[in-house]
């Protein structure tokens, strides 16, 4: 989600808490846009990040340092000289604004005590950190904006200070239910009315207000001054969320689908099941931005790989429904057969000359009409029928093989696509690229040797200390089920999809039920089906698993198992 007014609130609580009193000790610029200032209070020392990037604003206490540029940018030295040992009086959020204020006292050249405020304004690409001095103007900022970049507002030193659009949009925390959307219009749902209205209230959180008042998300918010019930009940849950803004009284949490942070909250409003709360809203941001970016580099990195694949998919797809369409046409071979075997039985009965001729068939006592050369002989007809019987037959048979290897290679492909998807690191890359490389996908280069896999499944456990192991691509799944099982052990897989292998280790003992609900949900999460609601899974013991030789990375056969229907997830399990 965005970095909206509440979130904002949340750190500037956090701040409060931790930087009031305290004294900056050291300042750096390590990006163009950023800042980090070095903050011992009573409570210890603390590293302030704030980032004025026009994609990625941001303001939070980071646990690293970031490197810095050897020579000091202009306004990081402004910085050094006003703020180089000035202590924070105060930290502020003007209305819920996305904009944190930063008060500082500190002695100037003369000795007499100044007063500067640091403004941070999280605004997506109208961002900026402008230093302001007491009378309210600007020092300088990060980021200058000229008139002729802006006829809003000029951020340029000696110009006064306000914010632009600023009176624009109420104050939520000060909303009554009198005026409550009172600025709405005709054809805004109430979502939308509640983004336009008040400020800091992000499209996430006005969709869950709603959501949690219990009416119709899709209501014309001009109805609800007709309906006092549905208005009252919206008003209700809008202020429940900002009392808890008022109070301080947040809760942050990163909501994930599977492993994968979707949203990020200052409260949580149970928007999704699988959720990892904070302690502080710094560590959120840290963590949320460091895994994104994480997912950025393995998506950018594996981008290669994905067209190799998805070009190999769609060329095995139109292969496929060639040799389907061409493995249909030979259904008529069987009549063909037919009409021969008629007419080798009732040649004695046929006229010569004859371009058609009623047989009975005497398979069903049904009437065939059998098409004849006239200028053949009726067993010379029938020996044609035969002729092409035969070679349909054998159009048929190499087609079957030939559509058997096609489907058996797209299911392998759709595999290998999965664990692209499934990829967290580099090391798990490389074994997929060591697969494509190994089935003929990429070309091997001249004398390359084959380095040593680092990758490892992912492994879980579950309360009553049951391990779970999860492979990540088809080389970790040959390995789980043929070399790291053990013939009691129990094997999970999405029925008729590609997806991982799953192994529970059983030790010899009998799973409980909600273990078999676990993995059965792991190997369902951990599939190409994983976006359903509910998913069939197969689970047999290991003992019952073959591998066909020649069959690829990953193909295993089973002639009996159990199954389940279960919700794709993890579910109460412990990462290891």
């Amino acid at each position: 989600m965005a970095f909206d007014g509440i979130a904002v609130a949340a750190v500037v609580k956090e701040l409060q808490d931790k930087l009031n009193g305290g004294r900056i000790s050291k300042i750096a610029q390590p990006e163009k846009d950023a800042l980090m200032l070095t903050i011992k209070s009573t409570s210890g020392q603390y590293r302030l990040f704030m980032s004025a990037d026009a994609s990625l604003p941001l303001v939070y206490l980071c646990s690293t340092n970031k490197p810095s540029p050897i020579t000091a940018p202009a306004f990081c030295m402004l910085m050094r000289k006003y703020l180089g040992s000035a202590r924070i009086t105060g930290i502020s959020q003007p209305s819920l604004e996305r904009i944190i204020r930063i008060e500082f006292e500190h002695y100037d050249e003369m000795g007499d005590l100044k007063k500067k405020t640091l403004v941070c304004e999280i605004m997506g690409k109208h961002s900026n950190i402008i230093l302001l001095d007491e009378n309210e103007h600007i020092v300088d900022s990060i980021k200058r904006v000229s008139a002729m970049m802006s006829s809003v507002r000029e951020v340029l030193p000696g110009r006064e200070y306000f914010v632009a659009g600023g009176d624009k949009k109420a104050d939520p925390l000060k909303a009554d239910y009198e005026n409550f959307l009172s600025a709405a219009g005709k054809g805004k749902d109430a979502a939308g009315a509640l983004m336009d209205n008040y400020a800091g209230i992000s499209p996430m959180m006005a969709g869950e207000i709603v959501r949690l008042s219990g009416i119709d998300e899709r209501m014309d918010v001009a109805t609800l001054n007709v309906s006092p019930e549905d208005r009252k009940a919206l008003f209700d849950t809008f202020d429940r969320v900002m009392e808890r803004v008022r109070k301080g009284s947040f809760d942050p949490c990163i909501y994930y689908e599977g492993e994968e942070p979707r949203e990020f909250s200052a409260i949580n409003t149970g928007a999704y099941e699988n959720v990892r709360s904070y302690e502080s809203m710094s560590l959120l941001l840290e963590d949320y931005y460091s895994q994104k970016e994480a997912l950025v580099r393995i998506r950018q990195r594996s981008t290669d790989l994905r067209h190799i694949v998805q070009t190999a998919i769609e060329r095995n797809v139109k292969k496929l429904k060639l040799q389907e369409k061409q493995l249909e046409d030979t259904q008529k071979r069987d009549k063909l057969k037919l009409y021969g075997e008629l007419l080798t039985a009732y040649a004695y009965q046929i006229e010569s000359g004859a371009k058609e001729y009623e047989a009975l068939n005497y398979y069903d006592n049904t009437t065939v009409k059998i098409s004849l050369d006239p200028d053949l002989t009726p067993m010379e007809n029938a020996g044609r029928y035969f002729e092409k019987y035969q070679k349909q037959k054998r159009t048929f048979e190499a087609l079957s093989e030939l559509v058997n290897t096609t489907r058996a290679e797209l299911e392998h492909l759709e595999s290998v696509q999965l664990s692209l998807d499934i990829a967290r690191r580099e090391e798990d890359l490389k074994e997929i690229r060591d697969e494509l490389k190994d089935t003929g996908y990429i070309r091997k280069k001249s004398g390359e040797k084959k380095e040593k896999n680092t990758s490892k499944p992912l492994h879980f456990m579950t309360e009553d200390g049951y391990h779970i192991y999860v492979g990540k691509n088809n080389y970790q799944n040959d390995e789980l089920s043929f070399k790291f099982a053990e013939g009691g052990d129990w094997w999970f897989h999405a029925k008729k999809v590609p997806g991982s292998h799953v192994i529970v280790k059983a030790g010899g003992k009998e799973l409980p039920d909600k273990v078999y609900e676990q993995a059965a949900a792991l190997a369902a999460r951990y599939s190409s089906a994983s976006a359903q609601d509910k998913v069939e899974v197969d689970y047999v013991r290991k003992k019952e698993l073959k591998k066909p030789a020649g069959a690829a990375p990953g193909f295993v056969v089973y002639y009996t198992n159990y199954s389940m229907v279960v919700k794709p997830g993890i579910v109460d399990l412990t990462e290891v």
